[in-house]
């Protein structure tokens, strides 16, 4: 298929997934590297409680409140 063609099935709002190899998909800089991070008892409380609260695992509130922080710091 064309480019031209698959652009135009695109804006009509038609899946192209048949056309796409995902299994060669990157998302550029999304690269995982794990890290280990010491934080204190009362911190760590502090994010399950948030974490349970929203219904999500720790992990998940320490990416988000990293990632808007230095989105915040980047902005400025």
């Amino acid at each position: 298929m064309k480019a031209k063609a698959l652009d135009k099935k695109f804006d009509e709002g038609q899946s192209i997934l048949e056309h796409l190899d995902l299994s060669k998909a990157k998302r550029p800089n999304q690269e995982q590297k794990r890290v280990n991070v010491d934080f204190p008892i009362w911190m760590i409380q502090s994010l399950d409680k948030e974490a349970k609260r929203l219904g999500v695992p720790r992990q998940s509130i320490i990416k988000i409140w990293l990632a808007e922080r230095l989105q915040k710091s980047t902005a400025a």
